[in-house]
């Protein structure tokens, strides 16, 4: 109730209301004046108050009527404009309103017609750029699996195929020199072994970036140690593995960070000649750290980065880039390599203000 008596029609009423009283005062103003200064019989204190009392009954039926009669096209005016506000709220930014009354109100209706064409205007920009933006992102992926796809084809020809066509030449060597001469062939055969070994251990080293990008809806910490798992059963490294449970992290940082880990131990299993690795993962209420290290034969690290040689140090640094984190790597021939990262997480609007 007393919401309605704050609606446009009352505040008429009230309007019209306030001038009655405003009369009544300068009518009782000029009758006191003309009994003072006239007196005549007719104008006594009781006339007074009969005319003042008449006026006013009158007055208040038609200042009722008044103001409910000319707040009625004010009302119903204002009423399209909030229907209009809220269809504009709920998307239908085709809406449009006109008055043949060219005053405020038909000002605002424009104004309103005005914001419902650019808020149309700007959804289509941006139905536009989503569509852009997907295109270019199917372009970008399909651009990435072309390289990826030669660059495991350049590995398994540098690496695995060159090794299995040294394996066939000392294979047929052996094979030759088996009768006359053992303990050569013996010796070729221990060669041969390694060699096998180590094309085993590339092979291995290049299956892990065929494994599936996401981590297929496990948290990251329980992906990381389902890898490290398969590792143990295919090859010798003895790991030492500490890996916290990490939450607040987006999909594509926990997709980052594990291609980080698939990279790195690629590396190890390929170049490194480790006996044991270390995966550490520890995270703070903003930040994630993730620590790779082993005990293999190292390199010079700022010859890698400087020369920009190694292509996995170079995938490595720029995933954590493009999650805002850093990248550090620690490296010297004999003492083996340490990799580092720091990732922030995702936070709250209020966490980030503080």
């Amino acid at each position: 109730m007393f919401k309605q008596l704050n609606s446009i029609r009352y505040m008429y009423i009230r309007s019209h209301l306030y001038g009655l009283i405003l009369n009544i005062f300068i009518m009782l103003a000029l009758l006191l004046s003309v009994h003072v200064w006239f007196n005549p019989n007719w104008l006594h204190p009781g006339a007074i108050l009969f005319f003042i009392a008449s006026y006013l009954l009158v007055g208040f039926v038609m200042a009722v009527y008044a103001g409910f009669k000319s707040s009625g096209d004010m009302k119903q005016r204002m009423d399209y404009i909030s229907t209009m506000i809220t269809r504009l709220a709920r998307g239908e930014l085709s809406s449009r309103l006109y008055f043949n009354e060219d005053d405020e109100i038909s000002g605002i209706a424009d104004e309103l017609n005005t914001l419902g064409e650019k808020l149309h205007q700007q959804r289509e920009s941006l139905l536009k750029l989503a569509d852009e933006k997907g295109e270019l992102a199917r372009t970008a992926h399909k651009a990435a699996t072309i390289e990826e796809r030669q660059r495991l084809a350049r590995d398994l020809h540098d690496a695995v195929s060159q090794q299995l066509f040294a394996l066939t030449m000392m294979a047929q060597a052996a094979g030759r020199v088996i009768e006359k001469k053992p303990e050569q062939a013996k010796k070729q055969l221990k060669e041969i072994t390694q060699m096998a070994l180590q094309a085993q251990t590339e092979m291995r080293a290049l299956l892990l970036h065929l494994r599936p990008v996401h981590l297929s809806g496990e948290p990251l910490g329980q992906g990381i140690a389902s890898l490290i798992e398969e590792l143990k059963q295919k090859c010798s490294l003895d790991f030492k593995v500490q890996l916290e449970d990490v939450t607040d992290l987006s999909k594509t940082t926990e997709e980052h960070l594990f291609r980080v880990v698939q990279e790195a131990l690629s590396n190890i299993l390929r170049h490194a000649n480790a006996k044991e690795v270390k995966v550490e993962m520890t995270s703070s209420s903003r930040e994630v750290f993730l620590h790779i290290a082993d005990d293999g034969s190292g390199f010079h690290a700022e010859d890698k980065q400087d020369n920009k040689a190694s292509y996995g140090l170079k995938t490595m640094r720029e995933r954590c880039e493009e999650v805002g984190g850093e990248f550090t790597i620690r490296s010297r021939v004999g003492e083996g390599t340490h990799i580092d990262l720091r990732v922030p997480k995702q936070l709250s609007i209020k966490e980030a203000e503080e």
